[in-house]
């Protein structure tokens, strides 16, 4: 099959040929019709995971069962199937309680074992962790679900309980911030949407945000925005959601909020400079609830992907383009730096 293959931390990826993989027992084997660019990707390629090299990344898939491996009881080949990021290993108390996506023995593709920037891509715990794909959702649109579009789902439903006309505030305008902004806004919520790239608040603005706001990129706390979104929310937040993942968007959604305020850390922090500060003076004074959201559990699937049935969210509306293997190689050293103002799919056939 051909796959991006990256031979070790920041080198640059290259579109091969090799092996098939072959459906590891309880498992199966996904010919991959989309797969989503995320900057998790980018993370691995910059050496902030433990990846065995040479690797294959890619993580956010949809496509067809092509092979079943021993055991696997709920799942054929010609299954239209998408999975989360996360997967369990579908054994342990807190896979039986619905939450494999904090599994202590998760396989994630293209973190723990080769990914789906690739032609196929084998998936483990196929009865645990595969979602059937209703026939209106295509594969881009399922593939655009992926980590970050269920991430926010879940961030905003079930960790932080948003209700109708709060207000949430979102850092960060890339596919997990445009994300968060359109649930929220199917939740009732009200929205401020931040970003240093005018044209991601552009698109944030019509996915609904009433207010969006310019960052200036610094390296200090912006205090003038800071207040400028306090002023916009009467006050505060009542929650905010910190889609960026650095010690300074933390720290601006942290100080967005009012007191008794929700934060909810979905970005990444790698400590690559150390870990980061965290302030939490301003936590603890003002009662503040610090939540973090690692993806969803495939048995939440069902319940999101009825609204994307009914139209109420639509993700699709996020893929900003779609490019091939080769495209995909050459733009995953520079993601974290190139303006994104939506979802970025990739396509193995192209």
């Amino acid at each position: 099959m051909r796959a991006v293959v990256i031979d070790a931390v920041r080198a640059q990826p290259e579109v091969r040929e090799v092996p098939d993989p072959v459906a590891p027992d309880g498992g199966v084997v996904v010919r991959v019709g989309a797969t989503g660019l995320c900057r998790s990707d980018w993370h691995a390629w910059a050496g902030h995971d433990d990846i065995a090299w040479p690797h294959v990344p890619g993580h956010e898939l949809a496509g067809e069962v092509v092979a079943v491996g021993a055991g696997v009881r709920r799942w054929a080949s010609g299954d239209r199937v998408t999975v989360p990021f996360v997967c369990g290993c579908g054994r342990c108390a807190w896979c039986a309680a619905g939450d494999a996506q904090v599994c202590p023995d998760q396989q994630q593709p293209g973190f723990t074992h080769w990914g789906s920037f690739a032609e196929l891509v084998p998936l483990h715990a196929a009865d645990t962790n595969l979602v059937a794909l209703p026939d209106p959702v295509d594969d881009t649109t399922a593939a655009s679900l992926g980590c970050r579009f269920a991430t926010a789902y879940r961030a905003l439903v079930a960790r932080a309980r948003v209700r109708e006309d709060e207000w949430v505030v979102v850092v960060g305008a890339g596919g997990v911030g445009l994300s968060a902004v359109m649930v929220a806004r199917a939740l009732g919520a009200r929205v401020v949407a931040v970003d240093r790239h005018r044209g991601a608040l552009d698109v944030a603005s019509s996915l609904g945000a009433e207010h969006v706001l310019l960052a200036d990129g610094g390296e200090d706390l912006p205090e003038a925005l800071v207040e400028r979104l306090a002023d916009l929310t009467a006050g505060g937040a009542h929650v905010a959601v910190d889609a960026v993942g650095s010690e300074q968007t933390a720290a601006t959604a942290i100080h967005s909020l009012r007191r008794r305020g929700r934060h909810v850390q979905v970005g990444l922090l790698p400590a690559i400079d150390g870990h980061p500060r965290v302030p939490m003076d301003r936590v603890i004074a003002w009662e503040l609830d610090l939540l973090g959201s690692h993806g969803m559990a495939a048995v939440d699937y069902p319940g999101m992907l009825d609204l994307v049935v009914a139209g109420t969210l639509a993700p699709q509306r996020l893929v900003e383009r779609t490019i091939g293997l080769a495209e995909a190689a050459e733009l995953l050293p520079v993601f974290d730096t190139v303006p994104v103002a939506g979802i970025t799919v990739i396509d193995p056939t192209r």
